[in-house]
C-alpha cells in the first residue's frame, strides 16, 4: 500500500485533468458533472467489490434537452482503494490518471469493454 497525503491525491487527479485535450475539457466543464475525491465508495456504490471509481449520472450521448435541470453527474475517485492498490508512487500516480479518464469514458457514453481495450482499464 502506498500513502500520499489528500493533496498530493487532489494534485494527481488535476494533473490527469489537465492532461486533456482543450475541447475535451471544455466539454466535461460543460456537461454538469462533480468530480469527487472519497476515501471509501459506500457499500450501495461497492456492491461488494473494490471500486477504484465510478460514474453516476446519463451519459453525454444519451441525454436529452429535457435534463437540463437534472442534479449533476458525479465522478467519484476513491482514495483508499487506489492507495491499496498501488504498488509504488509512480504506479498510484498513473492509476490515479488512468481511474480518472476511466470515469470520464463513461461519461461520454464508453463501455467499461472499449476502455479496456484502449488502456484506460
Amino acid at each position: 500500500m502506498i500513502r500520499i497525503s489528500r493533496e498530493e491525491f487532489e494534485e494527481a487527479v488535476d494533473d490527469a485533468l489537465d492532461s486533456l485535450p482543450e475541447e475535451v475539457a471544455r466539454t466535461i466543464a460543460e456537461a454538469n458533472v462533480a468530480i469527487l475525491i472519497e476515501e471509501e465508495p459506500s457499500p450501495e456504490q461497492a456492491e461488494g467489490r473494490e471500486l477504484l471509481g465510478l460514474y453516476e449520472g446519463i451519459p453525454l450521448d444519451q441525454r436529452s434537452i429535457f435534463q437540463g435541470y437534472a442534479q449533476p453527474d458525479r465522478i467519484f475517485i476513491f482514495r483508499g482503494p487506489l492507495q491499496r492498490h498501488a504498488a509504488s508512487r509512480e504506479h498510484l500516480v498513473r492509476e490515479i490518471a488512468v481511474t480518472v479518464l476511466h470515469e470520464l469514458g463513461h461519461l461520454f457514453g464508453i463501455s467499461d469493454a472499449r476502455l479496456h481495450e484502449l488502456g484506460w482499464g
